[in-house]
């Protein structure tokens, strides 16, 4: 019995060797997918500010995802560097260029055929912003003949509305300041958008009010370009264990975001109890 359990040792620590390099050599490739130029190219969507934030002086970037894609960089053992874009749209329009290595945006069907997305890290709510005078008082009203909504440009909200829409009209504007510019100048009976962004711009204008509820859920997750699937699997796994472990709860207070604004995506996969 003693030799057996001596045979059986030295068949673990023989393994052992292959394994570390195995976990090496997956993390290699890995960080070959994340950072072919040698640097984490990161595109970040400054328009939503629940993502993060650019300092008009400066250009420094933070927030959320910021922080996100510093975590990650840090974990795979890569330089990183941010590309700031001031809409989801332009970055899904770039997803195919060779431009950046990983972004940060809202999943939907149709920038799936160029992105492999995460599940979800958090939830947003997008949501309509009319006049306060406005006969509209339920997220349904809108949807009627001669009714004109403003949305930004290749957004979540711009593409879903796009397709659920049975007879209002979408007007399109570059992001979300111009999209609220667009509805006041041209007096549209309504704007879409993310809610947090909409209720900070009507307490700024008493004459506007948002609607209660929402046209659609929207979840945000991190993406990589298609045809990178060691890099795609490991930040599956990697939002998983932000969620978790309280890294994005976390986050979320120290930016004063509270449940209203954002609240923390379900886990990918649910163990149900026997």
């Amino acid at each position: 019995m003693d030799g057996i359990k001596l045979q059986i040792c030295t068949l673990m620590l023989a393994a052992l060797p292959f394994a570390a390099c195995a976990s090496t050599a997956s993390l290699a490739v890995v960080r070959r997918e994340f950072a072919p130029t040698g640097t984490l190219r990161v595109a970040i969507n400054y328009n939503n500010p629940l993502l993060a934030k650019r300092d008009a002086a400066t250009g420094e970037l933070s927030g959320l995802a910021v922080d996100l894609a510093r975590e990650l960089a840090r974990r795979v053992g890569v330089r990183i560097e941010f590309i700031p874009y001031d809409s989801a749209g332009k970055i899904t329009a770039s997803a195919l260029g060779n431009v950046w290595d990983i972004a940060f945006l809202a999943i939907d069907p149709l920038r799936g055929k160029n992105i492999d997305f995460t599940a979800a890290y958090i939830d947003l709510e997008g949501t309509y912003m009319v006049a306060a005078h406005s006969p509209f008082q339920r997220i349904e009203d809108v949807d009627r003949e001669g009714v004109r909504i403003a949305v930004t440009a290749g957004s979540a909200y711009d593409l879903l509305l796009s397709r659920e829409l049975k007879h209002a009209q979408i007007v399109r504007a570059e992001d979300t300041p111009k999209s609220i510019e667009l509805m006041l100048e041209q007096k549209l009976a309504a704007v879409a958008a993310v809610r947090t962004v909409l209720v900070a711009e009507a307490k700024r204008a008493p004459d506007l009010r948002v609607l209660s509820g929402g046209f659609m859920t929207i979840a945000q997750a991190a993406g990589v370009p298609k045809g990178r699937p060691a890099a795609a699997r490991y930040v599956g796994e990697f939002i998983e264990e932000m969620k978790s472990s309280g890294f994005i709860a976390s986050a979320l207070k120290r930016y004063g975001h509270g449940p209203d604004d954002a609240i923390v995506a379900s886990p990918a996969s649910v163990v149900r109890q026997k």
